[in-house]
């Protein structure tokens, strides 16, 4: 049985904010399809998605009443190529081929999903914005200049700004700044609405309040049985259950923990130049993004507390730490928070998601440990996962597979470079 969290607490700002509802039915007979992908969140949303538009016949499934309702609506979508472990660090972990390679799919991952959501003509409010990543207490201003060089000879553009310029063009008094661009701020639930929505015109199925206990392998086919009775057989199943695992999923080099957020009143007038996306190469660090209509969303503050209880009692805590934080970023911000929310991701040793057939259980996908890019490597998965199940080979797939150390490895021993 899937592992039971309780992913949120707290106001998200998304609830502001009206998206389309999508209809879900009963489970209440056994059925078939092509693939059953288990989880109706933003993972769930873009694999129903990539998978109809191939023809398949597809069943999602989630264990709560109605889509959207586990992690999805905690994200604060700062939609990112940046992934969170610097390119010079993620060089350090794994080969700086496979580490430059890593950013290059995620820089990819985002232009395609900006094609994907103009092609499907979701409105999702999604906007290409900038994205400033500020010197802290883990990158000072020299290692930051080290990361910007990385970048740009994996051929990502990067430039770096002074304090001066920093000050100068987005009033901001930091000791230095890479400045990246073509990044996404969007509504989450907007955009899943949209996804879910295409799916369903495709004739995909979506059923809630449906718990998987199990899955059985044979013939060539998948039965997963239910909490409740009823069964979906399939061809292949796909785990995309976010952050809750179930137990044939790998999990040692995965963990989960939790953050923290605010959201503030609309101020358009106040906003930074851009407003492109802010976060700090610091332990803990803030990040924070605009909505379209000018409230700040500002977070950070995580902490490895796995407990919900004990996440929930430090929000009182943390949403004033971060509106302070934000405050003395910009003072002419109304830092006050009309939202305040906590959430719990997960992430992993590298930083870097898996996603893939699981060893051992042919058929049987799943994705796992997105970070703080859960969008993009959402949408690397989808990428990756529909290709295969379509009998194809994604050039990238090893990157993210699961058991992909020694692979990893023997990449980075070829490239002539050390792995931690």
């Amino acid at each position: 049985m899937t592992r039971k969290l309780d992913l949120r607490t707290g106001t998200p700002v998304w609830t502001a904010y009206r998206a389309p509802r999508i209809p879900t039915d009963t489970l209440s007979r056994d059925i078939k399809c092509d693939v059953l992908v288990v989880g109706l969140g933003i993972s769930g949303a873009m694999i129903a998605e990539a998978l109809t538009a191939q023809g398949l016949s597809v069943v999602a499934v989630d264990r709560r009443r109605g889509t959207m309702q586990g992690s999805t609506p905690a994200t604060t979508a700062l939609v990112q190529f940046e992934i969170d472990q610097p390119l010079t660090a993620l060089t350090g972990m794994i080969g700086r081929t496979s580490a430059q390679q890593a950013w290059r799919r995620s820089r990819l991952a985002v232009t395609s999903l900006r094609g994907r959501i103009e092609e499907l003509g979701i409105n999702c409010n999604a906007a290409s914005t900038q994205s400033l990543y500020l010197a802290g207490n883990e990158l000072d201003p020299g290692q930051l200049r080290e990361e910007a060089d990385a970048r740009r000879s994996a051929g990502i553009r990067a430039t770096y700004l002074t304090p001066a310029v920093l000050e100068e063009k987005f009033g901001i008094k930091r000791k230095g700044a890479i400045l990246s661009h073509d990044n996404i701020a969007l509504d989450p639930r907007k955009l899943v609405a949209g996804l879910l929505g295409k799916s369903l015109e495709r004739k995909a199925r979506f059923y809630t309040s449906v718990e998987v206990t199990g899955i059985e392998s044979g013939s060539g086919t998948m039965v997963t049985r239910t909490k409740d009775g009823p069964t979906v057989t399939s061809s292949q199943v796909v785990l995309a259950t976010g952050y809750e695992l179930l137990p044939i999923v790998p999990s040692s080099t995965h963990s989960v923990i939790s953050t923290y957020a605010i959201a503030t009143k609309p101020q358009k007038s106040s906003l930074w130049p851009g407003p492109a996306f802010i976060w700090e190469a610091s332990d803990p660090y803030l990040y924070m993004r605009a909505t379209y209509d000018g409230r700040v969303i500002c977070g950070g503050e995580d902490d490895d507390i796995v407990d919900e209880a004990a996440r929930d009692e430090r929000l009182p805590e943390k949403t004033a730490r971060i509106a302070a934080k934000l405050k003395d970023l910009f003072p002419q911000l109304d830092t006050t928070p009309e939202f305040a929310w906590a959430g719990s991701f997960g992430t992993t040793t590298t930083g870097l998601p898996y996603m893939g057939e699981l060893p051992g259980h042919r058929g049987v996908f799943a994705v796992q440990g997105y970070g703080g890019n859960g969008i993009t490597f959402s949408q690397i998965a989808s990428e990756i996962i529909a290709t295969t199940i379509a009998g194809g080979d994604d050039a990238d797939a090893k990157l993210f597979a699961y058991g992909r150390e020694g692979i990893v490895r023997k990449l980075a021993d070829l490239s002539g470079k050390l792995v931690s």
